[in-house]
This record gives C-alpha cells, sequence and structure tokens, in this order.
C-alpha cells in the first residue's frame, strides 16, 4: 500500500473508554468497521485524564481503577474514504467529537519478516 504516501487525512475520533455500542466497546466496534472497510490502518489511544462536553473531568485514581478514561482513535487514510465512512461511525457514536485535518504520509509499509 505504498500508494498512501503523500497528503491524506487524518481522522480523530473522541470518545470515552465506557462507551459502548451495544453491549461491546465503542473502541473496539469502530476499530472493527475500519478494518473491514479497506482503512490502512487505525491507532486506540488511552488519555489519563480529559473532559469533553459535558465538562466532567475524568481521570484515573490509585484507588479508581474503572474510571471513564478518554479513548482517541486514529485514522489516516484517503479522504474519500474518510468521507464515505463517516455517516456510520456517526451513528454509532452517542457522544464525542471528531477532528479531521491534513496528514503527509512519508512512510507506510509493513516489516515483511514479521509475517
Amino acid at each position: 500500500m505504498s500508494k498512501l504516501i503523500g497528503e491524506q487525512q487524518l481522522m480523530r475520533i473522541f470518545i470515552g473508554e465506557a462507551d459502548r455500542h451495544g453491549h461491546r466497546p465503542l473502541y473496539e466496534v469502530l476499530v472493527e468497521l475500519l478494518r473491514s472497510e479497506g482503512f490502512a490502518g487505525a491507532t486506540v489511544l488511552r488519555g489519563i485524564c480529559g473532559f469533553g462536553a459535558n465538562r466532567v473531568y475524568h481521570t484515573q485514581k490509585l484507588l479508581d481503577l474503572s474510571a471513564d478514561m478518554p479513548m482517541v482513535i486514529e485514522v489516516v487514510d484517503f479522504e474519500e474514504k474518510i468521507t464515505a465512512i463517516m455517516p456510520q461511525i456517526d451513528a454509532m457514536m452517542g457522544g464525542g467529537m471528531i477532528t479531521l485535518e491534513k496528514a503527509t504520509v512519508i512512510r507506510y509499509s509493513h516489516d515483511p519478516k514479521k509475517l
């Protein structure tokens, strides 16, 4: 997939760790959707603290390991693919935020030794 090199689009999806789609974690459902639709890749990042539109501050304390921590799903691919999948993603989200920006891909490849 070296054709991904060059100017692409970066989508960031901001949700909470406790967000669900059905009975499953929303971040897992979103990553599986992106994979099934042939996206170049997706990464889920777990934040250590944050707040969103409801202004509730989420942080992980030593005694509170089940806090609803912020999650960010990052996806880089062609703008057309991201635009096409957006309605499906939006329908799965109850709250949260989605941002888009331009990204320049310098390198995109896999290590054939890891296959």
